[in-house]
């Protein structure tokens, strides 16, 4: 029998890979898929291949489609075997017969993403999947560490920056942590839902809500509360993150400045809305988003961002250690 050869990407032609990525994050997120537009092509291009990758674990671990309804919840262990068994094969260069992993390891190899980074992605998965909760803001960040602080460093030294320059890769982490502070934020009712609570049990404590009860109607302004909390958390983060982004190239600057200002908007309306901010999926219009790039642009030209009065209290070293 002939040995299959090892080739980034599975041997898969890149172009049909990069339209593969392309269609994937167009039809999972719209607001980075409009950022994305602003990298230069090589960049853009490792950008969707990455994001396409993120995509299909997220849907893997929560048997979904492109980030739709939830599937049968059952056997999470089994679906977590088969992204991490897929991500090992994408990283030996063998084809996994899923494009989203031959899209990664067609990234991992151009950009020397490493297991370890990918390890730190996967974690918050097998957190989903034994049901995790968390106890204090520390937990919070952590988890916000593992699905997108840790996506952050990847799409980072994606964009070029050295896998060992520490400090940029910390500010790109807090533009995943603000990223996932803002989603929480937005989608508490959502979480609830599907039977998932991502705000501390400590801040449920304090506000006296009993459990399985923060999303009732009498809570809504207890709800808020908690909401501005994780604004106010994603704020300093994103702030910081400025920092980083100041040392990548105009375009790819231009291009985080803008996504940031458009998810950091989603958290602003959510705390604007107060109880109101669940009777409907808050959400930026087109227009607005257009008025970020716009603003995003001029910024990115200054490249002057202001050093915080206080950096985020939680470090990506100390989120990296393990939960699982």
């Amino acid at each position: 029998m002939r040995d299959t050869p090892n080739q980034a990407g599975g041997g898969r032609n890149r172009a049909a890979l990069v339209a593969k990525a392309r269609a994937s994050i167009e039809e999972g997120s719209k607001s980075f898929a409009a950022a994305s537009m602003l990298f230069d092509k090589r960049t853009r291009e490792r950008v969707w291949l990455l994001y396409a990758w993120c995509r299909r674990c997220d849907d893997i671990a929560d048997a979904q489609d492109m980030g739709g309804e939830l599937g049968d919840q059952s056997n999470p262990e089994d679906r977590l075997k088969s992204i991490r068994v897929l991500t090992d094969r994408a990283f030996e260069g063998l084809p996994t017969a899923d494009v989203a992993f031959d899209a990664f390891g067609l990234v991992a190899k151009e950009c020397g993403l490493t297991r370890e980074m990918a390890d730190d992605v996967i974690a918050g998965f097998a957190l989903d999947a034994k049901d995790w909760r968390p106890r204090g803001e520390g937990d919070l960040l952590q988890y916000c560490y593992h699905v997108a602080g840790a996506v952050g460093v990847m799409m980072a030294v994606v964009m070029g920056i050295a896998p060992d320059d520490e400090d940029t890769l910390d500010r790109a982490c807090d533009l995943g942590l603000a990223f996932q502070l803002a989603n929480i934020a937005r989608d508490i009712t959502e979480d609830d839902a599907a039977d998932r609570c991502y705000l501390p049990v400590e801040w449920l404590v304090e506000e006296d809500i009993e459990p399985g009860q923060h999303t009732k109607p009498h809570h809504r302004q207890e709800l808020a509360d908690m909401a501005a909390k994780l604004v106010t958390l994603m704020e300093g983060h994103s702030q910081a993150s400025k920092l980083g982004a100041a040392k990548l190239p105009f375009h790819s600057r231009w291009a985080i400045l803008s996504a940031a200002r458009i998810y950091t908007a989603i958290g602003h309306e959510v705390r604007r809305l107060g109880p109101a901010a669940w009777d409907h999926r808050v959400y930026i219009s087109k227009a607005a988003k257009l008025r970020h790039v716009s603003a995003a642009f001029i910024e990115a030209l200054a490249n002057n961002p202001r050093q915080p009065d206080e950096m985020p209290r939680w470090s990506r070293r100390e989120l990296a250690a393990s939960t699982t």
